[in-house]
């Protein structure tokens, strides 16, 4: 039987590698998930959630034990990710611009729907995206996304209907959609 959150730090706490290797397996999946939403490539995605992993390990004397781990991971992966994304901001634009991306002709001999909604995904707000991500991809609560994002929940509901608004907007206008009045939820 697994270890529960609380029992599986005090063993990494003490120094135990296998332990250390069970929290990292346990959430690499949606810590790697949530990089890669954030961060659209494969290798930053890689880079920042091993430095999560490793600023989860300098920091779990933080971390309460009457509080769930899994949020308190994420608001540090969310973190991370926020930094990489204003350092990659600094830096000179790349070849290609994610808003070149979005004006190429759709394949239609390809996943549309999913390759449309990536595309999407790219020229949300940082803040809308990593809503998305954790509401969809990871399956938090509106209370919980407020924890990891240290805002109000209020605030977590408007991001989560700006974007998907922008999304169908998307959507539509890359003809995957019809022109149609789409109501979100």
């Amino acid at each position: 039987m697994a270890d529960s959150d609380a029992a599986l730090v005090e063993r990494v706490r003490s120094g135990d590698q296998s332990a250390m290797r069970s929290l990292v397996e346990r959430f690499q999946g949606v810590v790697f998930g949530l990089c890669y939403r954030m961060l659209s490539q494969r290798e930053d995605a890689e880079d920042v959630a091993q430095d999560v992993f490793l600023r989860t390990f300098r920091s779990l004397g933080g971390w309460d034990p009457a509080r769930p781990l899994k949020p308190w991971i994420l608001t540090i992966a969310a973190n991370r990710c926020r930094t990489f994304l204003s350092t990659r901001s600094r830096q000179a634009p790349a070849v290609e611009f994610a808003a070149d991306r979005v004006a190429a002709p759709i394949d239609p001999d390809r996943n549309e729907l999913a390759e449309e909604l990536q595309l999407g995904m790219e020229t949300l707000r940082d803040e809308y995206r990593l809503c998305v991500t954790l509401f969809y991809q990871q399956e938090l609560g509106i209370a919980e996304i407020a924890e990891v994002l240290g805002c109000a929940q209020g605030t977590v509901k408007t991001w989560l209907h700006r974007a998907r608004h922008q999304l169908a907007e998307h959507l539509q206008n890359r003809g995957v959609l019809p022109h149609a009045h789409v109501e979100v939820q």
